[in-house]
This record gives C-alpha cells, sequence and structure tokens, in this order.
C-alpha cells in the first residue's frame, strides 16, 4: 500500500470551484501520476452522474466504473484540499480523494480513507495540515 500515495498526489490548495471542476483537477492528478488513462477521467464523471461520491465528513471519493478497469495502469490515490467548501450536490467537500485501484487493491485504501475521516479530530487535522508530509501521515498511507 505505501506506493498508492505520495506526497506530490497531494494538492493542500485545489483551484476547482464546482464539483466537476473537482473531478477533473483529481483525475488529471491521477493522469499525471502515470496511474491511469486519459478515459479513465470520463468513467469518473459517468460515475458521479449515476451515484454521488459524496462520503460524508467533507469527502468526496471520485472513481471510474467497473468498465474502466482497463483504463487503470497501476494503483494510485490523489488527494486534494480545498481552501473553501465546494458543493457536492447539495453536501460540503473540502478533500476530494481520486482512487485508482487495479484489482481489489483499492479495497484496503478506502477502508484507511473512511477510518481517518470517520474521525471528526483527524479531518480538523487534515484542514489544519501545513505539508503533503503531514496529510500523508495522518492518512496513514504512508506505511506498508
Amino acid at each position: 500500500m505505501n506506493t498508492v500515495l505520495t506526497t506530490d498526489a497531494i494538492r493542500l490548495s485545489g483551484s476547482a470551484t464546482s464539483r466537476d471542476d473537482a473531478i477533473a483537477e483529481v483525475g488529471a492528478m491521477l493522469v499525471s501520476a502515470g496511474a491511469v488513462t486519459p478515459e479513465y477521467v470520463d468513467a469518473m464523471f459517468a460515475r458521479e452522474s449515476s451515484v454521488s461520491t459524496y462520503m460524508g465528513n467533507l469527502l468526496a471519493i471520485p472513481h471510474g466504473t467497473n468498465e474502466s478497469k482497463d483504463e487503470i495502469l497501476r494503483s494510485a490515490v490523489a488527494v486534494v484540499r480545498y481552501d473553501s467548501e465546494l458543493d457536492w450536490g447539495g453536501f460540503p467537500v473540502r478533500f476530494v480523494i481520486g482512487i485508482a485501484g487495479k484489482g481489489d487493491s483499492h479495497m484496503e485504501v478506502l477502508g484507511a480513507i473512511a477510518m481517518v475521516f470517520s474521525d471528526l479530530s483527524a479531518v480538523d487535522r487534515l484542514i489544519d495540515a501545513n505539508s503533503t508530509d503531514e496529510v500523508l501521515s495522518i492518512l496513514g498511507l504512508d506505511a506498508a
């Protein structure tokens, strides 16, 4: 699990101002990381149009559809924190975490992220984090 998220795939201050812009932003990070093809980003939009990826506690986890599995080159996670809340279908979001998982490898990552975001004090620490290393440490995805 130690290679799915690196500090260069964490953005402390995203530029998006809407849900769709945020999906495009985190998707572009996954493409830049060499984890997915641009078609995977299209599948992230398709997934969002069929079911919201809002998870609660200021978190959304956009990801592709089952049909887009072939567009995943390697498992990876990209994290974007926003200075202001984005409207995610009527819900406030400050963290957008894009996930691409080869096979079922993303399930462990999803579980780890869910645990962190179920703890409001951890969410507060993520909001206050001053470095990508700090975000990585709080998410707990920096250890195998």
